[in-house]
């Protein structure tokens, strides 16, 4: 090719026709690939930055799934302790069935002995009232020599003198004296009935005043006359001759008795772990005196109490304890004489038609715990159970410094605190059933709690599950503005390099004219 001579017009128009040609391969490529940045080559910095980010996306891209798969595992253990709690409030309504079947015993039980005037109010008793004593005043007998203290001998009246023992005062004839009521008239002679004859001696008045009242005891002490109410009646006195006989006129009430379980102390050992009973009967603070107060007292040892009309108080279990036995039955009151002496409480007596149907409700129940175990063991997700101890690790990006641990836990029966049932042991009474209500409301706030923790990683992941979306959305977006290519700009130059390569060869055909007239001239 050297040997071929090229004038410099040719040339120039030539390498002209080469720049565009290049240009407008360079367009054509443009437009094909839509970007304006193929290769490093075109521009590298644009180049290696627009690889990186779109590297970057693939690596995110990538993680992507996984994250898509942790979400999954989420849910699945979610959708288990969804299920979970569904099997632990079935559970509670069998529970529920056996509180709200018969008590399953005839309980044990303690009766007192009768206590007379008791009744709900008053559990104490009422004790008859006791005989008082009327002290009069100190009389003197009517002795001129030297008068001493009257004595029952001494005469209602009579002659003083040196020997004489009379009342200092005498009683006369038509003197009276009032005795509940009852009039004792004092006569001459001949007395009858409610009379007494002036000259009689005190012990006579003292016999009859007792034969009204209904006493004994009525005497003379240090010449005072001293009388017993008696336990009939209030002695109520009145009458001309009650200051002649050293008294006064009013009404003197009977002693009160003592109520049975006044001041008495009652205990009771501690019954299906109850708290220990320790009562003191009385009207004081603290102190016991009607069957309210000793139910509130006896609740704490799941005992209860009532009384029937003869005053007797029965101890019995509550419900919740049917099948205990009452503690020991101690204290004051069940000494010797005492209204409880020798109690013991009964032994609980199984119902066999209640036992059956709680024994049935066992089985149920048992059924239960089975389908928690085997639902726990199910709620699995490409091989991770959450609900089974196992770990969860995700990883939110390409250098593995972004990451989430959530940690599995084990949810079935033993880790919910529950376990099968034993027929005989377990539902036979409240106590029993209450034991595993309390089992089960745990189980069920525990799965509340794991159900939030759950829901709240589900939340972060999906979070980050978008947020990894949109990232890579960024950097795809971020390399494309470095690489693309504007195809309205490309179209155009492509069509003004199109027309410049026209012009360019028809540029070359005028340069190559001169050669051709001297073509002309040798071909003639």
């Amino acid at each position: 090719m050297s040997d071929i001579v090229l004038s410099s017009a040719v040339r120039q128009n030539l390498l002209s026709l080469q720049s565009t040609a290049e240009l407008l391969a360079t367009t054509q490529n443009r437009l094909a690939t839509g970007k304006k940045v193929n290769s490093a080559l075109d521009n590298p910095t644009n180049f290696f930055t627009a690889a990186g980010l779109d590297a970057r996306a693939s690596d995110i891209s990538n993680l992507l799934d996984g994250i898509g798969n942790g979400v999954q595992i989420l849910q699945a253990a979610n959708t288990g302790i969804t299920s979970l709690q569904k099997l632990v409030d079935s559970a509670k309504s069998i529970a529920s069935q056996a509180l709200q079947t018969n008590v399953g015993f005839t309980k044990s039980s303690a009766t007192s002995g009768a206590n007379v005037g008791a009744n709900g109010a008053n559990i104490l008793g009422v004790a008859p009232p006791t005989n008082a004593t009327v002290a009069g005043s100190t009389l003197l007998n009517d002795n001129t020599g030297t008068a001493v203290a009257i004595t029952p001998a001494t005469k209602l009246s009579g002659t003083a003198g040196a020997a004489s023992d009379n009342l200092a005062t005498n009683v006369a004839v038509g003197d009276t004296l009032v005795v509940n009521g009852t009039t004792i008239n004092f006569v001459a002679s001949g007395a009858t009935g409610n009379q007494i004859n002036v000259t009689d001696d005190v012990s006579t008045l003292l016999a009859k005043i007792d034969s009204i009242t209904g006493a004994t005891g009525s005497t003379v002490a240090a010449g005072k006359i001293n009388l017993s109410t008696g336990t009939a009646a209030d002695l109520t006195l009145g009458g001309s001759a009650l200051a002649k006989l050293g008294l006064t006129a009013g009404t003197t009430p009977r002693t009160p008795g003592v109520p049975p379980l006044s001041g008495q102390t009652l205990t009771i050992a501690a019954t299906a772990g109850g708290i220990a009973t320790n009562i003191t009967f009385g009207t004081g603070t603290g102190q016991v005196s009607t069957i309210n107060e000793l139910n509130a007292a006896l609740l704490p040892n799941n005992l209860q109490a009532s009384v029937d009309s003869n005053g007797a108080i029965t101890l019995t279990t509550i419900n919740d304890a049917a099948s205990y036995t009452i503690g020991a039955i101690g204290g004051s009151a069940a000494a010797p004489g005492g209204l409880f002496n020798g109690l013991a409480g009964s032994a609980p007596v199984p119902d066999p038609t209640s036992q059956s149907t709680r024994a049935n409700l066992v089985t149920q129940y048992n059924n239960i715990i089975d389908q928690i175990k085997t639902t726990s063991q199910d709620a699995s997700f490409n091989g991770v159970n959450l609900l089974n101890g196992d770990q969860l690790k995700l990883v939110f990006n390409e250098t593995g410094t972004s990451t989430l641990n959530v940690a599995g836990v084990n949810l079935d029966p033993s880790g919910l605190g529950l376990g099968p049932l034993t027929e005989g042991t377990d539902f036979i009474d409240n106590a029993a059933t209450k034991r595993v209500q309390d089992s089960l409301n745990f189980a069920s706030s525990f799965l509340r709690a794991q159900a939030s923790t759950l829901g709240s990683n589900i939340s972060v992941v999906q979070i980050r599950q978008d947020f990894s979306k949109n990232l890579i959305n960024v950097l795809q977006t971020g390399s494309t503005n470095l690489t693309i290519a504007d195809t309205n700009e490309e179209a155009a130059n492509s069509q003004a390099l199109s027309t410049r390569q026209s012009i360019a060869v028809s540029a070359l055909a005028l340069a190559n004219q001169s050669q051709q007239s001297v073509l002309q001239l040798l071909q003639r």
